[in-house]
Formats: structure tokens, sequence, C-alpha cells
């Protein structure tokens, strides 16, 4: 069993810009290449940390080109990391950090399946594998990714105290009408204190192009969801939807940061400009209270029922 108390490979401090450049945009094929390497160069000037992966189509390539044109500004980064064991990891970090010129992962987001995945539940062998890692520099950082069908599994490390001093945060949808954390984990998370990286800041949408507009919504429950939240919206006297996003993840104080894509200049300024102020007003009580009651009742009703990856 992995010793949640060592001290063996420590971790330096974990702190993210409270705005992280999320990548998935920059692999779309759709836009000109030559208009998202501007657009990383854009994020890149902010100061922001990015969040990326192999897995968003030719986004490392992208970044590579807009890194190689000033590789004093290359961000602190993200990265999706993970697979079975330790040398299916190896090879994944490979796979991320070769098309980009960087040498090492700044935080790797724990993506796990099979036996690691058991192994993270019980306290297993795979804490040392991340503690080896770190020693060897080639990952700095841990934050462990969530989802309603992989509540469990962080629910079981984390109330055991086998994160402790290996996992900085954990990572998953956190935004009005999303909160991929089951009822019983983001208890135990915010009974612990744990940190908490948001993803997906504004859901994709504004609220009322979700609720309104076909197509927006990418599955039916969003649309579903909008319709609820909506009101919600429109009393707590906010008017930008972005804004509203931003404030609701940080009226949780564990919340370290939120990650939202863009391929827009505009909307990068408006994160920035959100959530680049030196304290983020929570949301009004009793606005944040409604959307937690949603949000309980969704996670029992629909999230930890759905099957991986319909939602």
């Amino acid at each position: 069993m992995a010793t949640p108390t060592s001290t063996r490979g420590a971790a330096p401090a974990f702190s993210p810009t409270k705005y992280v450049y999320g990548t998935t945009r920059l692999g779309d094929a759709r836009f000109p290449a030559a208009d998202r390497v501007k657009m990383a160069r854009a994020a890149m000037e902010s100061g922001v940390w990015f969040h990326t992966s192999r897995q968003y189509g030719d986004a490392l390539e992208i970044l590579s080109r807009a890194f190689d044109e000033d590789r004093t500004r290359v961000p602190r980064m993200i990265i999706k990391i993970g697979n079975n064991d330790l040398a299916q990891l190896r090879a994944n970090i490979r796979e991320n950090i070769e098309p980009m010129g960087v040498d090492h992962v700044d935080v790797g987001q724990l993506c796990l399946g099979g036996r690691y995945a058991e192994e993270f539940r019980g306290g297993g062998r795979c804490f040392d594998d991340f503690r080896l890692l770190r020693e060897e520099g080639l990952v700095r950082n841990y934050v462990m990714e969530v989802f309603p069908w992989t509540s469990g599994t962080s629910f079981g490390a984390l109330r055991a105290g086998y994160t402790e001093g290996v996992v900085d945060a954990f990572i998953f949808y956190l935004n009005p009408l999303q909160r991929f954390a089951s009822n019983a984990l983001w208890d135990l998370i915010r009974e612990k204190g744990a940190p908490i990286v948001a993803m997906r800041t504004v859901c994709g949408a504004p609220v009322h192009q979700l609720r309104d507009v076909a197509g927006t919504a990418w599955r039916p429950y969003l649309q579903e969801r909008a319709v609820e939240v909506a009101p919600v919206f429109e009393r707590s006297g906010v008017a930008d939807w972005a804004e509203f996003c931003v404030r609701f993840a940080f009226s949780f104080p564990g919340v370290r940061a939120t990650v939202g894509s863009t391929i827009r200049k505009a909307n990068l300024d408006a994160f920035v400009r959100i959530a680049g102020a030196g304290t983020i007003e929570p949301l009004p009580s009793e606005t944040v209270g409604e959307l937690e009651r949603l949000q309980r009742r969704w996670s029992d009703s629909v999230d930890i029922r759905a099957e991986p990856w319909t939602m």
C-alpha cells in the first residue's frame, strides 16, 4: 500500500493562474492554422497557464509553432496524461511533450484506467510510480481527473488519505450547468478542503443560447438544464454569462482555477479580465444555493447513472 504521509519527491507549490487557457479549439482544423497560432500567442502574452492534450487534434503542433516564435514565453501547462501502468504512462507523456518541444509536464492531469484506477482507489503502487516520475523531474505536480462515472475512484483515495502529498487538486467540469463530481465526492472534497480546478467555464455557450438555439447543446440534458438555470442567472443581477460562470466557480473556496477554451481573442480578453482580479467576488449566496440544489438533483438523477462519455 502507498504511504500517504511520505515526503519523498515533494511537489512544488501548485499555484495556477485563476484563468487557465483551454487549448481544445486550437486543434479545430476548421480554423486556419495561422489564426490558431496567433490565438495561442495572444494567450501566451496574457501570462496565463494553459491546459492541453494529445486528444485535441493538432493543438500540440499549433502550440509548438507558437512556442517556437518565443520560447521565453512558454506557459506552465496542465497536460492530460494517463493509462494503465508506468510504461504506458511514460509513453503517453512523451506523446504529449515531444510535439511541443518541452522536456517535462508541469501538471499532469491523471486520466487513469484499468489497473491504475484500481490502485488509485486502494492506495496501491501507482502512487509510487507518480512519485518516481516527480523525482525524475518528468512531472512536477498532479491533479486527478474526475467524471461522474469515475467519482468512486477519487472518493476512495481521498477518504483514505492516499492522495496526500501526491495529488494537488481534483479537476472536473464545474459550471452552473455541470458539476461532474458525484454528490458524495463533492461533499468529501469540501469537507477536507481539497483544491479544485474547475473545467469548462461557460459550458460551451451563453445559457440563453443553450436553451433557445437548436444545436447549441451537444446533448439534450444541457438544453433541459439551461431552461432551469436561465431564470437563476436572470435573477442574479449579473449581466454577463462569463462573469456569472467565473464568479460561480470561485464561490467555492477550494477552487484554484477555472479552465475555459476559446478561439476568439475577445473571449480570451474577457476571461483574463474577469478572472484576473485580485479577489473574485462570489455570487450572492442565494444564487449559489439555488444552483447547488439543482446540481445535487442532477447528480443523483442523471450524472451518476450516465454511461461513460455520454455527457
